[in-house]
């Protein structure tokens, strides 16, 4: 495989990474009905729900950017996580979560060759 099409399979993971938590930062800035309900169906006031959207967007701009990536996939990964325990301690599905952490461990092992060796690597 070309470097060529290594960054661009790289560039077009991450770019769905980055439209999912845009997507979902904007669904809470211009929250419908159906959003607000839902926030506080979990506890969250509409304010509350506006600075998760804040995060989401920043964290997902800051992943973009190579140099703040690998800090920001852990940043991200925690945030999926507390979205996990959110939906678990609320009954609601986790599947939505989990299927969009999966996606993000394997784009950052893809597009961060550090992660890929530490992961892959028997030195301790």
């Amino acid at each position: 495989m070309t470097t060529k099409t290594k960054n661009i399979i790289n560039w077009s993971l991450a770019g769905l990474v980055g439209f999912i938590f845009i997507d979902s930062a904007m669904s809470k800035f211009f929250a419908n009905e159906e959003n607000i309900q839902m926030a506080k169906g979990i506890g969250l006031r509409i304010e509350t729900f506006k600075i998760l959207g804040t995060v989401e967007l920043i964290s997902a701009l800051l992943f973009l950017f190579p140099r703040t990536g690998i800090i920001d996939t852990l940043l991200l990964m925690a945030y999926m996580g507390g979205a996990i325990a959110t939906h678990l301690t609320h009954g609601q599905s986790v599947m939505t979560p989990a299927i969009i952490k999966s996606i993000m461990r394997i784009v950052a092992v893809i597009r961060f060759s550090e992660l890929k060796h530490r992961i892959l690597s028997n030195n301790n």
